[in-house]
């Protein structure tokens, strides 16, 4: 039986991109805990997170072409809401969008060394997805405006296996109509190149961050299921929309490239 020999990429992911992300972290976490001794904003911490982020992807080889930076007013308070391909997403969206970004995080996260003491210091928000605080939650969205942060949330809820986009949830989107913030439909294209779900292996890229313009929720007193499950799917319709444009354009590029060689084929068969 052959021996199988894992990939350069393998190699070069577990000895060198874990290990120097792992000194970024430590580094850049440990100076954002530093900070929130006198910047309670985070303001100081998201910066760290930035530099984290564009060293992880400079380091990776991954290159991001941003579009529709002029659709959003900077100094405004958003909800970006983004799909979710890779881990790779969030390092792409905070050293590309120019603005104090906060995550909703699950509760468990806030225990990891380091990290975790990061986002929490730093005015994350945490979830206890089984019994969520929907009343605490919503005072800290509000709170969002007048400390000129916004949110970016990952609406399927967890990373796509193949690439598709699926449904939103609605929860975010009944607390974004609550709250009255401006949603702003993020499609993030490529970083499954760099990462997909359950591979232990990252390659260079080049990644698409796609910003819709702002969508404003409809101003309802007491909103319902049924308005949130509306509005989620007029953001996922934007955000789908893109990611499968992409997607036919990628499987036409791959069919050009192929149909002269087979051509060439039947030819040579002739």
């Amino acid at each position: 039986m052959a021996l199988r020999i894992p990939p350069y990429h393998w190699w070069r992911t577990v000895f060198f991109l874990i290990p120097s992300i792992a000194v970024y972290t430590i580094v850049l976490g440990a100076a954002s805990l530093v900070s929130s001794l006198f910047d309670k904003r985070g303001y100081f911490a998201h910066g760290c997170a930035r530099t984290w982020s564009w060293l992880i992807l400079r380091t990776t080889g991954v290159r991001v072409t941003v579009e529709g930076l002029d659709r959003i007013t900077p100094g405004t308070t958003y909800v970006f809401v983004s799909n979710h391909q890779s881990i790779y997403d969030t390092p792409v969206i905070f050293a590309s969008l120019p603005y104090q970004l906060r995550i909703i995080a699950k509760e468990s996260l806030a225990r990891f060394p380091v990290l975790g003491w990061h986002l929490k210091r730093g005015g994350h928000l945490f979830v206890d997805r089984r019994h969520p605080d929907r009343a605490g939650i919503l005072r800290r969205w509000r709170a969002l405006v007048s400390e000129g942060l916004s949110l970016i949330i990952y609406a399927e809820g967890t990373r796509s296996p193949d690439g598709r986009v699926a449904r939103f949830k609605a929860g975010s989107f009944l607390l974004a109509i609550e709250a009255g913030l401006p949603i702003v439909p993020v499609a993030v294209i490529g970083t499954r190149n760099v990462m997909p779900k359950g591979r232990l292996r990252t390659e260079p890229a080049d990644v698409r961050l796609i910003v819709h313009a702002p969508i404003r929720p409809p101003a309802i007193e007491t909103p319902t299921i049924q308005d949130a499950k509306a509005l989620a799917d007029r953001v996922h319709t934007l955000v789908a929309a893109a990611v499968h444009d992409d997607r036919q354009a990628a499987s036409r590029s791959v069919s050009d490239q192929l149909t002269p060689s087979l051509e060439r084929k039947g030819r040579e068969g002739r």
